[in-house]
């Protein structure tokens, strides 16, 4: 286990990531990958179809989502009939979604961004700019997912 000095920077490389253009479940993805033997560019394929609220959709929160796939990683069973092992997983999830949401106010992209349906569903991602990011609330959604992540790890031996 790493110790809290490593994870805490990797809040801060979730929030590098998302600042480079990586979108909000890639950015907190790459920022463990390699805690689970994932390449950096393993991790940004993997997490690349949630962004923007899954598919720029703006449903369940790009952030969260990356969260949850971390989640999977640590607790996920590979076994079809391990009921146990689901249990714990979809506890885990259920957990982290919680505390998203009671910091964050929802998990659902358009209500994070104060859309509630206003804009079109479109597939292509708005120009990274200052007034993007001063708009947004996603680099904190970002930073938040990762730190509740960094809360999980820090605390799942005791």
């Amino acid at each position: 286990m790493e110790d809290l000095e490593n994870l805490e920077e990797r809040i801060e490389r979730a929030n590098e990531l998302f600042k480079s253009g990586y979108n909000c479940s890639q950015s907190v993805v790459a920022a463990f990958a390699d805690m689970y033997d994932f390449t950096e560019e393993q991790a940004l394929r993997m997490s690349a179809s949630f962004g923007g609220g899954i598919g720029r959709m703006r449903e369940t929160c790009g952030a969260a989502c990356g969260m949850f796939l971390l989640a999977g990683l640590e607790k996920g069973t590979v076994e079809p009939k391990d009921r146990k092992g689901k249990a714990a997983n979809y506890a885990l999830v259920q957990e982290l979604a919680a505390e998203f949401k009671k910091r964050n106010g929802s998990l659902i992209c358009a209500e994070l961004l104060g859309l509630k349906g206003k804009e079109p569903i479109v597939s292509t991602p708005e120009e990274r700019t200052r007034q993007y990011y001063a708009k947004r609330p996603c680099p904190k959604m970002v930073e938040e997912a990762a730190k509740i992540w960094v809360d999980y790890l820090s605390n799942k031996g005791k």
